[in-house]
């Protein structure tokens, strides 16, 4: 995956739609994640983040075929996702715990792919709990529940 040309193309995008963003990449452990910083970044992350998912939607479309397996591309804009992010994995790791503690299944959703990982991770890392996802749309439900 080319860094430089997906920041390349992430910013000819917000320059066209005439926002005020500069691009920067940085490398994350399992792949590249595309910042977003500068004055219009509450266009893209109003709306609980649509704007920002689309963005990414059509990013992760366009080099998906480039990427290495297991490898992620993430856009975020002013630190909106990251902070998500670390809230789901929060969420993620208490409804580990409350499963193991009390025995009963929690649920967690409906979830996209992007943040299903998030909680799969997470729960991987709590002893004796597992994580599946059911449902057959693009949002998903997470089932943590003790193995």
């Amino acid at each position: 995956m080319a860094t430089a040309d997906i920041t390349a193309f992430v910013q000819k995008v917000v320059d066209a739609m005439d926002l005020d963003l500069e691009a920067t990449a940085e490398e994350m452990p399992d792949g590249v994640r595309i910042n977003l910083n500068g004055e219009d970044g509450n266009v893209l992350i109003r709306r609980q983040g649509e704007a920002l998912a689309a963005l990414q939607h059509i990013v992760a479309a366009i080099y998906r075929h480039e990427s290495a397996e297991g490898r992620r591309l993430v856009v975020d804009c002013m630190g909106y996702r990251k902070g998500k992010d670390d809230e789901l994995r929060q969420m993620a790791l208490f409804l580990a715990g409350k499963a193991k503690d009390s025995g009963l299944a929690q649920e967690i959703g409906p979830l996209n792919p992007y943040e299903r990982r998030i909680v799969h991770i997470a729960v991987a890392e709590v002893d004796k709990v597992t994580s599946e996802s059911i449902g057959d749309a693009f949002e998903k439900t997470v089932i943590i529940s003790v193995k």
